[in-house]
């Protein structure tokens, strides 16, 4: 049997986390283990065929950052048309009680789920109804975190006060590709980023991000120097790393912003420019790069 919590947990912010330290809790106090439910997709994009959301998190990373929570177990259910038809009460019964084991569940103090929905007071009651202890959770008064203000502050370039709501930096997951080999004949070769459809890519710009392979400066944008037109491309300078990457996975965190991006008149000054941005980055990060 489980203490449980349910929801789609986008980013797994501040407030997501204070919600499941309350799982954790009553968990405890109960002698059971925990487990936190998700989707694999967002529930909008069953309900509304039109939606197309921008997430914070790919389903993987979700997975991921709810582990690290502390959480004994992470389900992922799989959100289709049928399991959005049903009502709460079918849905506690057939799901939560019969598939899943949950004796309680511990609901978001603003969350509802299940068809039609309905007031806290009555899923504690349908609760009842079927052998369920339905909590309702403390609110979390610390800040405002919610998954649309954090989407607003990336698409802002502020990854500051994002990684303040998100309690942890913002991730991007992506597979190297081939680029155009620029850098690599400026002297700062880069790695081509291929992001998950829907994941959302915060406002182009220079960034000070931490890899897998150590740390470094990315950069996403147009590339107006070099008239690459409209496409976005996410491009990442590893420092010091001279290995070859192609078709590798890359996990990488943002730090802080360091400028916008914009157009030089040659590619010498955006050369200048580029060991800047290379020292911005090793002073947040406390080294020297060899380059500069």
């Amino acid at each position: 049997m489980f203490v449980a919590t349910i929801g789609f947990f986008d980013g797994v912010h501040c407030g997501h986390r204070f919600l499941i330290s309350q799982v954790l809790e009553q968990a405890r106090k109960e002698g059971l283990q925990s487990m936190v439910i998700t989707m694999d997709c967002h529930p909008k994009t069953i309900v509304k065929t039109d939606y197309v959301p921008c997430l914070l998190t790919t389903t993987e990373e979700r997975i991921s950052l709810l582990k690290k929570s502390g959480i004994d177990h992470v389900e992922v259910l799989a959100f289709d048309h049928k399991m959005a038809k049903m009502d709460a009460p079918a849905f506690m019964k057939e799901i939560l009680r019969d598939r899943l084991h949950v004796s309680t569940l511990v609901m978001g103090y603003d969350h509802r789920f299940g068809h039609g929905g309905g007031e806290h007071k009555d899923y504690i009651r349908w609760g009842e109804e079927c052998g369920i202890k339905v909590i309702i959770a403390k609110k979390f008064e610390q800040h405002y975190a919610s998954s649309s203000e954090i989407r607003r502050l990336l698409t802002e370039g502020n990854v500051t006060d994002a990684t303040r709501l998100l309690c942890h930096p913002y991730v991007l997951t992506g597979t190297v590709g081939s680029g155009h080999q620029v850098g690599r004949t400026l002297g700062f070769p880069t790695a081509n980023l291929n992001i998950a459809t829907n994941k959302l890519i915060p406002a182009t710009g220079v960034y000070a991000v931490e890899t897998d392979q150590g740390h470094g400066i990315m950069n996403i944008g147009r590339r107006p120097t070099l008239n690459n037109g409209t496409n976005i491309s996410v491009e990442v300078h590893i420092f010091g790393y001279s290995g070859n990457l192609y078709g590798r996975e890359l996990h990488l965190s943002f730090i802080e912003r360091i400028r916008e991006e914009r157009k030089f008149a040659s590619l010498e000054e955006l050369k200048a420019q580029i060991l800047e941005d290379i020292r911005q980055a090793s002073s947040l990060f406390g080294t020297t790069h060899k380059d500069v």
